[in-house]
C-alpha cells in the first residue's frame, strides 16, 4: 500500500539531514536552470540577433510594416 506521499510504506525514511541536503542540491540546480533560461531568453529576444541571423527578412518585414503603415489613412 502507498504511502500519502506517494512512496511506499516500506522504504526506509530518511534522516532531516539528508532531506535538508536534498533540497538544498535541489535548489541549487533549480538556480542554475532559471539562470541559463534567462540567459537563453535573452538571447532569443533580441532584435540584433535576429538582424544579424537574417538581414533580408529584416529589411523585407521593415519594407512591409512602413509599406502597410504609408498606406493607411
Amino acid at each position: 500500500m502507498a504511502a500519502s506521499n506517494g512512496l511506499p510504506k516500506s522504504a526506509s525514511p530518511q534522516s532531516a539531514a539528508s532531506l535538508r541536503a536534498e533540497i538544498e542540491r535541489t535548489r541549487a540546480e533549480l538556480a542554475t536552470s532559471v539562470s541559463a533560461l534567462r540567459e537563453e531568453v535573452a538571447v532569443a529576444a533580441d532584435w540584433r540577433q535576429w538582424v544579424r541571423r537574417h538581414p533580408h527578412a529584416c529589411i523585407g518585414a521593415a519594407f512591409v510594416v512602413g509599406f502597410w503603415l504609408g498606406s493607411r489613412r
